[in-house]
């Protein structure tokens, strides 16, 4: 992968947003749920972790702490069953 500095930040930037949205909906925020199904948040969850574990594999990873991304990945999972 060759990605420069800057498309590094925004895809980690990114990331974080997903882990938010992940972390939101298995806590049951109403702004971020609205009319929302259960299904349609697991499939919100799914989505959103699926796409941190295709980010995260990323070979040209420097230094950034991933520990909010592996928690959302498994939280996901686990909320999706």
């Amino acid at each position: 992968m060759n990605r420069t500095e800057e498309k590094k930040a925004t895809d980690y930037t990114n990331m974080g947003s997903s882990v938010t949205v992940i972390n939101n909906l298995i806590a049951g925020d109403a702004s971020v749920i609205g009319d929302m199904t259960e299904v349609q948040r697991k499939e919100k969850v799914k989505r959103n972790y699926t796409s941190l574990e295709v980010v995260k594999a990323y070979d040209d990873w420097g230094s950034e702490d991933m520990t909010a991304v592996d928690k959302a990945i498994t939280d996901g999972k686990t909320f999706v069953g």
